[in-house]
């Protein structure tokens, strides 16, 4: 059984796509989701406000009390950093991460 992806390959994809915000503060509807819908499916993506970022690194009850309690958009970090060739290097880099989960598991 193999976990893809995992921590590793996020922090592997998000290197080799140069992206600016950290694991953390990236959370949700950020830096890396719209970009990977923008270069996967385009059509999906409707154009929206361009002032959506929205930080919220101290969050220690989001498990307990969920994301409205610290975001009203739904976006935890930096969408305006996202770009269509940040999704591509992002798709890209978690493809190969793939194929090595598939190659541990055998014929």
């Amino acid at each position: 059984m193999s976990l893809f992806p995992a921590r590793h390959d996020w922090e592997q994809a998000r290197a080799a796509a140069h992206l600016e915000s950290s694991m953390h503060e990236d959370m949700h509807a950020r830096e890396i989701e719209p970009p990977l819908l923008l270069h996967a499916f385009p059509e999906l993506i409707r154009s929206g406000p361009d002032d959506v970022d929205h930080i919220a690194n101290d969050r220690p009850y989001l498990t307990t009390l969920g994301m409205r309690s610290y975001t009203t958009s739904g976006v935890i970090g930096r969408p305006s950093l996202g770009t269509v060739e940040k999704g591509g290097a992002v798709l890209d880099n978690l493809v190969d991460s793939f194929s090595t989960h598939l190659e541990m598991l055998g014929p």
